[in-house]
């Protein structure tokens, strides 16, 4: 029975003496390890070692099996609550087409109602480096085109031959 994380449980527990609290959570008072491990062993229940640090150690008598089981069960149902955020990436071009950029907007969109974060990237290629605040109106006129439903969470920015912005879901207010 050497699953248990860390947690001391029946034999296991040696200290001399412990702060027993029973299954129902009444305190039954500070007491021997033999005496507590005496009590758990009548109830039929598990002596488990709940505070470790505490002086004297406090120490519950529980079904542990069942403890075990409640708390995977607790892990389970937070791990189905969690929203997993991922982040999509649009690419744009310097020279792109005013109708090009309107598509790449749209799909961006859907990402966005879909709750997911989208990475906007526009690769500058050869002589276009030239023109990097052509680049920052690109950035800027795909922003507008989707202010309704988005938030900058990282403005455009230039690094290396690539500028890039982060935009976020915007949050429901009620």
């Amino acid at each position: 029975m050497k699953e248990n994380k860390g947690t001391q449980l029946n034999e296991e527990i040696r200290d001399k003496e412990v702060r027993l609290v029973s299954d129902d959570g009444e305190q039954l008072g500070v007491m021997s390890g033999k005496e507590a491990q005496a009590i758990a062993s009548e109830r039929g229940l598990d002596l488990v070692k709940i505070a470790p640090k505490a002086k004297p150690p406090v120490c519950k008598i529980m079904d542990y099996g069942k403890f075990k089981y409640e708390q995977a069960k607790k892990e389970k149902e937070a791990k189905k609550k969690q929203k997993v955020i991922t982040v999509k990436e649009v690419r744009l071009s310097p020279n792109i087409e005013e109708h090009d950029l309107n598509i790449k907007a749209n799909q961006a969109h859907k990402f966005l109602k879909n709750e997911d974060k989208v990475k906007v990237t526009l690769r500058f290629r050869g002589r276009e480096m030239k023109n990097t605040q052509k680049g920052h109106e690109i950035m800027e006129k795909f922003r507008k085109t989707l202010e309704d439903v988005c938030v900058v969470e990282k403005s455009a920015k230039l690094e290396g031959r690539q500028m890039i912005m982060v935009l976020a879901p915007k949050k429901e207010q009620a």
